[in-house]
């Protein structure tokens, strides 16, 4: 008898048994990723260069890891920070994967980096099936974007250990509906911690990078209900009644040098 497996499953469970083992490998090392998510346009490299500075100041290594369709600009941008940073070029790829990720790892990222800040593609739609090995996956929103944002992208959002709101400077211009945006929030992803961020006049950046910086000391991160009701479903989806695999799951990653 044959059993038809669904091709995006089987994708989406080979990338996350590459993204455990990247996780694992990179924790041993004493590295941990934060995955930032987005839609174009909400001021996320903006903020992360903010970041990086913050982040390097307190003498804590960082590396930095940028993927757009093209152009090298958000590279050149983040680098003036001073920390090692590389650009990834999708070539029309509206994600990363794990393999990616783990691809462009290999002989760059330096020894002893503790935290490896990765700048998703502008999209929240497909990044956010995606795992990379993540250790923090945050979301963020722009007070432009409309307050129904988390309720169109109810995934990017419910699997957030963290929402970053950003451009609060411009709030009030905007006319922004601070506590429907939470009611929405906190309907697709209950229990999350929103934080509230401006790369113009620097609120927030400080308590952000705190936050970050507590993940690497070993602090706990947040658990979203809809990760663990997808990670349920792929067991469901995984094991057939027979306890035989009914998806590929692929070869296991290799080693970083």
């Amino acid at each position: 008898m044959c059993r038809v497996v669904d091709v995006r499953r089987a994708v989406l469970a080979k990338n996350d048994t590459l993204a455990g083992a990247l996780r694992e490998e990179l924790a041993g090392r004493g590295t941990i990723v934060v995955n930032l998510l987005s839609s174009p346009g909400s001021g996320k490299t903006a903020l992360l260069e903010r970041v990086l500075a913050h982040t390097s100041a307190r003498g804590v290594p960082t590396a930095a890891l940028t993927a757009d369709l093209a152009t090298e600009h958000d590279a050149r941008r983040l680098a003036r920070s001073g920390v090692p940073v590389r650009q990834v070029l999708t070539g029309g790829l509206c994600h990363l994967e794990a393999a990616q990720l783990r691809a462009h790892l290999e002989g760059w990222l330096p020894a002893g980096t503790r935290v490896l800040y990765v700048e998703n593609v502008g999209n929240l739609v497909c990044p956010a099936s995606y795992d990379l090995g993540e250790t923090l996956r945050i979301t963020l929103m722009s007070v432009t974007e409309g307050e129904d944002k988390p309720l169109k992208y109810p995934t990017a959002f419910g699997l957030a250990h963290l929402v970053v709101l950003t451009k609060t400077d411009l709030e009030r211009a905007v006319g922004f509906d601070r506590a429907a945006f939470v009611r929405n929030v906190t309907g697709v992803n209950p229990g999350v911690e929103i934080a509230e961020t401006s790369a113009r006049s620097g609120e927030g950046v400080e308590s952000l990078v705190d936050r970050v910086l507590a993940v690497v000391r070993g602090a706990a991160v947040h658990r979203p209900a809809m990760a663990a009701a997808a990670l349920a479903a792929a067991h469901a989806n995984t094991y057939g009644p027979d306890g035989d695999h009914a998806l590929p799951l692929g070869d296991p990653a290799g080693r970083l040098p």
